[in-house]
């Protein structure tokens, strides 16, 4: 996962695109700082990045002076350090990864419990690179602004130029650019919904990014992930990245207009996603040509108006 990757978010930022305001995030903070007005990021930073470096320093067998220490002329023993620091390295990993995650959930639980307070659906759109997110969110906007108040979190790891889309389609818009990371985390995302203020009842849509294996892992306190899955990429995609497709609750087939010039299984793919995920939704569209985004529109009111039914349930 991400810590074994090297991804710690190093230099994230978020911007408000309506504003130009922008503020520096740290990597998954102590201390969250959701509705508080403020960071206390750093107090986390240091200590997570320390620890990653010292595992990542130990993993090269240069740990606190005693790398260098080994006898090189004798080989058995050099092996048996050798076993004892990589089990040892496994273990801090291990730990380090179990601590980010639970202070990720933490944060995320408060996410969803601020959304959840104001009936407000936060959808995590989830996707390969190029897959359509973008596209998508610049239909939706068009078709759904009259009918409801829609805001976006816009996730890459450089440049505002998909945000700028967005923005340029009428949605207010935060830029998140995670810099080193390779996801965003629920500490980015209540940094994003301070800065982005999403009023009472409305739709946030989160655009995570281009990525199909951490994203998975990290809860943001979205009401649901939904995979954008193109009919570009390969029907066993599901199988080739299973954690993802098992945690959406939706799975929406894009580029469908392109079936008839590819070599293209839907019924292989289908057969796929409800192997990995058989509780799964799937919904066929094409951005281009509008087919099936009345059928998304529909499901994303059906969120709504369940989350408006939250406090009734």
């Amino acid at each position: 996962m991400c810590t074994s990757c090297g991804c710690q978010g190093q230099g994230t930022t978020t911007t408000n695109l309506q504003t130009g305001a922008r503020a520096e995030i740290a990597a998954l903070p102590e201390h969250d700082s959701f509705g508080d007005g403020h960071s206390h990021g750093d107090h986390g930073h240091g200590h997570l990045h320390g620890e990653h470096q010292h595992a990542h320093d130990h993993h090269h067998g240069r740990e606190h002076g005693h790398a260098h220490g080994h006898d090189h002329s004798h080989a058995h023993s050099h092996d048996h350090g050798d076993h004892d620091h990589a089990h040892e390295d496994s273990h801090r990993r291990l730990e380090l990864e179990t601590r980010i995650l639970a202070k990720n959930d933490a944060i995320a639980a408060k996410c969803r419990a601020w959304l959840a307070g104001r009936e407000i659906v936060a959808l995590n759109l989830v996707s390969s690179p190029g897959a359509g997110k973008t596209t998508l969110l610049e239909r939706a906007i068009a078709d759904l602004s009259g009918e409801l108040p829609l805001f976006v979190i816009e996730g890459d790891q450089a440049t505002s130029n998909d945000g700028e889309r967005i923005r340029a389609a009428g949605a207010p818009v935060v830029q998140v650019n995670t810099g080193t990371g390779c996801h965003l985390d629920a500490e980015m995302i209540a940094r994003a919904l301070s800065e982005l203020k999403p009023s009472v009842a409305s739709l946030v849509f989160i655009e995570n990014v281009g990525n199909l294996v951490c994203p998975a892992l990290f809860d943001l306190g979205e009401h649901a992930k939904a995979v954008i899955f193109s009919t570009t990429e390969g029907e066993d995609k599901p199988l080739k990245y299973p954690h993802m497709f098992s945690a959406a609750k939706l799975v929406i087939f894009n580029k469908i207009d392109l079936l008839p010039h590819l070599d293209f299984s839907m019924e292989r793919a289908r057969e796929n996603i409800l192997r990995v995920n058989p509780g799964a939704e799937i919904i066929e569209v094409s951005t281009k040509t509008g087919a099936g985004m009345q059928t998304l529109y529909d499901w994303v009111r059906a969120q709504r108006k369940a989350a408006g039914q939250l406090d009734v349930i």
